[in-house]
């Protein structure tokens, strides 16, 4: 029987280290975040809000607020 892991180190994004809470969408964080090149901000928003449900439910909806914050006074900063 061959070992399901095998091929992690030659496909890492088919891997997720501490827990599974992402394992299971049609679109990893990741991907969405690198396709559509978005800032660290936001994509912290991203990852927080596909996550939030299965791990840390409000403390990560806090974690939405703060980066959402962060990336208002970026923008404010930039300008």
């Amino acid at each position: 029987m061959t070992d399901k892991g095998i091929f992690d180190d030659v496909f890492p994004q088919n891997k997720q280290i501490g827990g599974d809470h992402y394992k299971d969408m049609a679109i990893q964080p990741f991907e969405f975040i690198s396709k559509n090149e978005l800032t660290y901000f936001q994509g912290n928003v991203i990852k927080y809000v596909c996550r939030y449900k299965q791990k840390n439910g409000i403390q990560d909806l806090e974690k939405i607020i703060h980066y959402c914050e962060l990336e208002i006074k970026k923008l404010k900063d930039d300008n």
